[in-house]
């Protein structure tokens, strides 16, 4: 028991490390595809869509595949291995002479991305059922921390070259797999390991551990909604920005930088008061209030300096995330986990596919010059009704799970 406290932090340092380098293309990736694609915004618009579908395609694919493997032969080694791909992908990409080198880098990192599942089932392996809501939130800090850190660091060198990220993303990646090495200790028994199936090959046989539960099942439905809403940001931020408020690369690195801070108080501080209070039901419930809000709140903004009260206000949704994950992880077994964890992370990963493809296409036809009506914000509007269908299942699903406990 005295290691599990070390290998948490271990592994949030691992996390941080990685969506530290991730964090530092974000501000000039779109920039860089429009330069090669040609075409204007709306033309960029569409083949960074595509582009972002593309690692989310292989994040679907390898998802389950990573977390059974880790179930089999353990975290570290799977862990340790995707990241070191993940240094091939960023030097691939900082090397890329054109659209279809990008895509070979992206494909390669939604591969490698795919380890996020490996982490979250580690940490399910070394925290109590009770405490598993904090612990998954340590993820949400170390993406809140790598993108305070990460886009000021990518607007910053972005002023400079706009492959300068890439190749610091790359260094970063190589000391992060370095650190895991040495330190990174192996957290799932070898008692509690299972052979891995051919059946894990099959992305959407993942999805048969969370239909063994209805109310499981239906709480899976509003994460796939919730995270196709999530899409529709993460695709357009750079793209909406840079067109309605002629944001730079360090504009956009410096409001993604806030998001990343609200993130991290949001995961490490409140979510341990909040949570506790409020509840499983009632916190999930919140944080899906806060989410529209902000959405809406992004789609209407005049200008730019409204973005910031509205990241603040939308930041706070960040309570319902980690709380989902823990009150599924608890309805399964130790030796269950990377199989559970890879199952969401696929629908994760199906939504990634779905989600850039249909909010660039929304924000490229909308901005075209033969739109019918100039809405720069109509994703983040997709986004906002997404986020209340999502609500009204996980309502839905709340009920049922509440209904089987007391039965």
């Amino acid at each position: 028991m005295q290691k599990r406290p070390a290998g948490l932090i271990f592994i949030f340092i691992t996390l941080l490390i990685d969506v530290l380098g991730f964090g530092v293309i974000i501000p000039v990736l779109p920039r860089l595809v429009s330069s090669l694609a040609g075409g204007g915004p709306s033309a960029g618009a569409h083949v960074f869509g595509l582009l972002m579908a593309s690692f989310g395609l292989m994040q679907f694919l390898f998802s389950p595949l990573l977390g059974s493997l880790s179930d089999q032969f353990g975290r570290r080694p799977v862990l340790l291995l995707s990241l070191l791909f993940t240094v091939v992908d960023y030097v691939i990409q900082a090397l890329a002479p054109n659209i279809a080198w990008l895509f070979v880098g992206r494909i390669l990192a939604g591969i490698t991305g795919a380890s996020f599942t490996v982490a979250n089932a580690y940490i399910a392996d070394i925290t109590a059922p009770e405490k598993r809501a904090q612990s998954f939130g340590m993820i949400g800090a170390a993406f809140g921390i790598g993108f305070i850190l990460g886009p000021a660091l990518g607007g910053l060198l972005g002023a400079v070259s706009a492959r300068a990220p890439f190749w610091a993303a790359a260094a970063l990646s190589l000391l992060n797999c370095i650190y895991g090495a040495f330190v990174l200790p192996e957290s799932l028994d070898k008692e509690h390991r299972r052979t891995l199936s051919i059946g894990a090959l099959n992305p959407l046989r993942g999805f048969g551990i969370l239909a063994r539960f209805p109310w499981v099942l239906a709480m899976a439905a509003s994460i796939g909604l919730l995270n196709l809403a999530q899409q529709c940001l993460q695709s357009t931020w750079v793209l909406y920005t840079e067109y309605r408020y002629h944001w730079t690369p360090l504009d956009n690195g410096l409001s993604l930088a806030l998001i990343g801070l609200m993130t991290a108080i949001v995961q490490v501080g409140l979510i341990r008061v909040l949570v506790p209070k409020l509840g499983d039901r009632r916190a999930i419930l919140v944080g899906l209030i806060f989410n529209v809000v902000g959405y809406l709140g992004f789609a209407l903004a005049t200008k730019g300096w409204m973005m910031y009260p509205v990241m603040i206000i939308w930041c706070l949704s960040g309570i319902a995330g980690p709380t989902i994950q823990s009150l599924l992880s608890k309805q399964y077994e130790a030796n269950e986990q990377g199989a559970v964890q890879g199952a969401l992370a696929s629908l994760q990963s199906l939504m990634g596919v779905i989600g850039p493809i249909l909010a660039t296409w929304i924000f490229g036809y909308f901005t075209a010059p033969a739109a019918p009506i100039n809405l720069p914000g109509s994703p983040f509007l997709l986004g906002a009704a997404l986020i209340i269908a999502s609500g009204l299942l996980a309502r839905r699903a709340l009920r049922r799970q509440a209904k089987t406990a007391s039965a």
